[in-house]
């Protein structure tokens, strides 16, 4: 007998199916941490599917499911019959631990989630799907203040560890004075103050996060090296001055290009000689064909804001047209960013 011949086989659509499926792996992660299943089993021996199912007073069935989709995601372990804790969900989706992660994967799932189920509205209209710029006065107003709190204990959880990365990356030892324009939490400032100890810093932010921004503070210990500063970086004709260093974390990428400028102007005139200014995104390649982060990203920023993520040659260009000098792109691996743009003030 011989095999026929057959026509090279097309390409798999394997791919296409992890693309299309997606979902269904960050709602299992979220489904999991909404249950605490992360921090229940945090410094235990496990769980069996009957350990959980009476625990949370589950059917098995779901029990087992639940279970064995963590596992496949590596979420979970198995320990003989019992599932406990990966390292990675050890580490970051457990309440409490340093970096913990879950506040972001709450906020993906209640508020982006159903946004992004507009995402073909927000590409035709050109406009937001998680709020109504003609009904509500900025992306906040109107907002569940347990969503709103969600949100920001998100923000620090997602800019703790890139804040960290960044400092590993970056050597800011020759800066006293650092300011954080739209420091939020005041993520980055905890971190970087851990790891240079001779600075010091300023969250630069609207009056009811500065408030959030100064209880993270003194929770870290270090409300004698870190202030809050109330203002508007829009309204505001100017910046606290007497920093040497400046530092937009997270925040050009909610804006379209006019915005960014007005920004830029406003951190240049807040800058002494020689002091530097340090973009910290995700950056979209130069030819605008990935990485993937950075490429979704700023479709997040079509269904929320007016920006959208910059390319490390435009943010050069920018710096470079006021004036910056010795403009250089750093590269890192963190959730919230990949790399830095750093230009110097001569």
């Amino acid at each position: 007998m011989t095999v026929p011949d057959s026509a090279p086989m097309a390409p798999s659509p394997a791919p296409l199916m992890q693309l299309a499926t997606g979902f269904w792996a960050s709602k299992t992660l979220a489904a999991a941490h909404e249950l605490d299943l992360f921090t229940r089993l945090s410094g235990t021996d496990g769980t069996t599917t009957d350990g959980l199912a009476a625990e949370l007073g589950l059917h098995p069935r779901p029990a087992e499911m639940l279970l064995t989709g963590c596992a496949a995601l590596g979420l979970l372990e198995k320990n003989g019959d019992a599932y406990v804790n990966s390292p990675h969900a050890e580490e970051f989706l457990v309440r409490g631990k340093p970096y913990y992660f879950g506040g972001f994967v709450t906020m993906l799932d209640q508020r982006l989630y159903p946004g992004w189920g507009k995402l073909t509205e927000a590409i035709r209209t050109n406009r937001p799907t998680t709020w109504d710029p003609e009904r509500q006065t900025s992306i906040f107003a109107d907002v569940d203040p347990e969503l709103l709190s969600v949100f920001w204990e998100a923000m620090h959880s997602l800019s703790s560890y890139t804040a960290h990365s960044l400092g590993a990356t970056i050597d800011l030892s020759d800066h006293r004075r650092l300011l954080d324009v739209g420091g939020g939490s005041g993520a980055y400032d905890i971190e970087l103050c851990r790891l240079y100890p001779d600075l010091t810093a300023s969250v630069y932010e609207l009056a009811d996060v500065a408030g959030f921004a100064a209880g993270k503070i003194k929770e870290a210990g270090l409300s004698e090296r870190i202030q809050t500063i109330t203002g508007d970086f829009f309204t505001d004709p100017v910046y606290p001055a007497g920093h040497d260093l400046i530092l937009l974390s997270m925040i050009m990428h909610d804006w379209n290009e006019e915005h960014d400028h007005e920004i830029l102007q406003k951190c240049w005139a807040a800058l002494p000689s020689g002091g530097e200014l340090i973009i910290s995104e995700l950056l979209v390649d130069d030819d605008k064909a990935g990485p993937p982060a950075a490429a979704l990203m700023s479709l997040n920023m079509l269904i929320e804001t007016e920006g959208r993520n910059y390319t490390s040659a435009e943010y050069t260009a920018w710096l470079r047209d006021l004036g910056f000098t010795d403009v250089r792109t750093v590269r890192f691996d963190a959730p919230g960013a990949n790399g830095a743009v750093i230009g110097r003030k001569p």
